[in-house]
């Protein structure tokens, strides 16, 4: 998906499309080109207009995570000053923490286009070498997920990323041939919130990392305020703080409550959203004053009724559950060990005296001390 202004001012974005063909059938320059223009060929509407946009477009205008930020925009001013592109980055957290909107205001402050793709849509060296053709002069290609692409087609990132070249065979036996295609000047942007699960080749090839981290309670509160403001949505300062507190230290949390405690108060018929309202409508929600869901809820509620407080497989949580255990992995448990309700030891999850307490139940004697190894 590429991102630019129209000629009105407003975003455009261009969504990479997956193409079918075999890699083996690249041998020719008009192969090339129809699979560079498959990649960049269906256009959509921005989901809103800038009005009502809440990610923020600029580094002056970002909230949180300012060791990050102070960094990598010292690294694209530095680039722009030299008339260079910018070394390729890594940003790896759990999600909804702004990896995604930190790349689109990279490619804005470098006045260069988005292309956004994620790991699991290049299926085949065909679709990654077809994305990579089409590529001008210092554009900033984003694979979102980037931990879920094939072994395969995360080789042909290597030379494309080192030297701006892809190397492929084309032919077989006495026909074998093999073609390099020069690149033009790019910068990768990778996003995953399973930094592990990248190869060592890969991750070594990122000239920047960067870990995002939680949210502070304050840090939200001034993310709510903003994003009430662009909704044109009248709250005060404890109404902020108390959806800011219930936001599991993520923003994208954060102004989706905004949302629904906007839509309470339009039904009720409330002027401005305070403490009170906003805390009416999150427990409307499910979302209890930490900040946890029904989810979350029933996951430590599992953990420690059904598996008396563990230790218990993370397998075995999913499929008492009845959920993926991608999904308890990516967004339940990262929450759940910061604030310290659960923890990670060898032999499995267990519950703190502080998670039985959360949800009224008795701690067990042999219980963790808040201790235990991450896996």
């Amino acid at each position: 998906m590429a991102s630019g202004p129209d000629e009105n001012g407003r975003e455009r974005i261009v969504q990479a499309s997956t193409p079918a063909d075999d890699a083996e059938k690249l041998a020719g320059d008009q192969a090339l080109e129809e699979r560079a223009q498959e990649a960049t060929s269906q256009t959509e509407n921005a989901t809103d207009t800038f009005a009502k946009d809440l990610r923020p477009r600029r580094f002056q205008e970002y909230v949180g995570q300012r060791a990050v930020v102070d960094s990598i925009s010292i690294a694209v001013l530095a680039a722009k000053k030299r008339g260079d592109t910018l070394d390729h980055a890594l940003f790896h957290g759990p999600p909804g923490l702004g990896k995604t909107t930190i790349s689109q205001i990279i490619a804005r402050e470098l006045d260069s286009q988005l292309i956004h793709t994620s790991g699991p849509a290049l299926e085949r060296p065909a679709d990654v070498v077809g994305l990579l053709s089409n590529l001008k002069v210092g554009d900033v290609l984003f694979i979102d997920e980037i931990h879920r692409l094939s072994h395969a087609v995360e080789e042909y990132l290597y030379s494309a990323m080192e030297d701006f070249r892809v190397d492929f065979m084309t032919g077989s036996g006495a026909f074998a041939k093999s073609i390099n295609l020069p690149l033009q000047p790019f910068t990768l942007i990778g996003s995953t919130t399973r930094a592990g699960m990248l190869s060592a080749p890969l991750r070594e090839r990122f000239g920047l990392a960067y870990h995002l981290d939680f949210y502070s309670t304050g840090e939200l509160a001034q993310v709510v305020t903003r994003s009430a403001g662009i909704l044109e949505v009248d709250i005060d300062a404890d109404g902020a703080l108390e959806i800011a507190r219930r936001s599991r230290g993520t923003p994208r949390i954060s102004n989706r409550l905004l949302r629904r405690v906007r839509d309470f108060a339009e039904v009720r018929e409330v002027g401005t959203i305070d403490k009170t309202v906003a805390s009416e409508a999150l427990e409307i929600e499910g979302v209890d004053s930490l900040g946890l869901d029904r989810l979350d809820r029933l996951y430590l509620t599992t953990l420690s009724k059904n598996y008396q407080g563990g230790p218990a497989g993370i397998q075995a949580l999913a499929a008492t559950i009845n959920e993926d255990q991608q999904t308890l992995e990516d967004v339940v448990e990262p929450f759940l060990l910061k604030i310290g309700f659960i923890v990670r030891t060898p032999q499995g999850r267990r519950t703190t005296p502080e998670g039985f307490e959360h949800i009224g139940l008795p701690p067990r004697l042999d219980g963790p001390t808040g201790q235990g190894t991450l896996l």
